[in-house]
């Protein structure tokens, strides 16, 4: 999916190369119906009169590698990646929240526990997804005797399909993912556990930044934290707002874009400014269970949340 009408160009320096510190490059991964807000807090800091360049990218890894080497100043994705590379010594900074945690795992009629799922079929997109690691989480705390049987499927919407189907009991899927497969016909799915309930402290997806941008350009960093809480409230104040967003910058849009993002407003998800040094911490303790980072990392380490005020 491409971003419309931002001028995707190949990086610049990172660290500004115009006078006056306005000049930055900015790396996207995908851009989806939770982008668009930081896409549009880009735009309301063009107005400003920062010169940004975006550039979209398919892989978290290359825009960590990007945020690294100071050809980006900014990118927003999955956090793990983000505090792999922090831990391996890059010189990022988590410094807002992308989306809450809209992870929640589903099942056929009947199934309203952990030990429901013991010994039966439970689709998993990888081993190595965030959603597999809740899933685990959930299950090592909340199964009394024993684990599901994992099966690698893929995506949501193959995972839906063979829950339909009855192949598998249960899976984890995102908010979005529900609600459109709801609307694609008569199909109602038994929530188990809500992640965003049962780990509130998890931020799977957030906003991170070059070292040297936010100690060189603190002001355009602090611009477009100020940008994206704004956005952020604006949807909060009118779902409408996210779909004349999705419809500007990703060129789409339909009846399905409102009741998600009326979803996503009902379950509080989009609040950039929600990270609190416990809750930051929450999050690499999760990751450290998960076996994805080693012990020892603190928030302090990882974060910078001075532009949240």
């Amino acid at each position: 999916m491409t971003v419309a009408g931002l001028g995707l160009a190949a990086c610049s320096d990172g660290d500004g190369g115009s006078e006056g510190g306005q000049s930055f490059t900015v790396a996207v991964i995908e851009p989806d119906i939770t982008t668009v807000p930081l896409l549009a807090a880009l735009e309301d800091m063009r107005e400003q009169g920062y010169d940004i360049e975006v550039v979209e990218l398919a892989e978290p890894e290359l825009a960590i590698e990007g945020l690294s080497n100071g050809d980006y100043a900014i990118s927003a994705e999955s956090t793990s990646p983000a505090l792999v590379a922090i831990e391996a010594g890059a010189p990022i900074k988590i410094i807002a929240n992308v989306i809450g945690n809209q992870w929640a795992v589903y099942g056929q009629e009947g199934i309203a526990t952990c030990d429901d799922l013991v010994g039966q079929p439970f689709g998993i997109f990888s081993e190595g997804a965030v959603a597999t690691a809740m899933v685990r989480d959930w299950v090592a705390q909340d199964c009394s005797d024993g684990e599901p049987e994992y099966l690698v499927i893929g995506g949501s919407d193959v995972r839906a399909q063979a829950l339909l189907q009855g192949q598998i009991q249960a899976t984890a899927l995102e908010i979005s993912d529900v609600v459109t497969l709801s609307a694609a016909g008569d199909v109602e799915f038994t929530e188990i556990v809500d992640f965003g309930e049962e780990l509130p402290e998890l931020h799977p997806q957030t906003v991170y930044a070059n070292d040297e941008f936010l100690s060189g350009q603190s002001e355009a960093a602090q611009a477009f934290v100020d940008a994206l809480v704004t956005q952020h409230e604006a949807i909060n104040a009118d779902p409408t707002h996210l779909v004349e967003l999705v419809e500007t910058h990703l060129g789409e849009s339909d009846d399905l874009t409102l009741e998600i993002a009326t979803t996503y407003v009902e379950n509080g998800l989009f609040d950039a400014g929600s990270l609190t040094p416990e809750s930051v911490q929450g999050t690499i303790d999760f990751f450290i269970g998960a076996g994805v980072i080693s012990e020892g990392m603190t928030a302090e380490q990882v974060a910078d949340l001075s532009f949240l005020g």
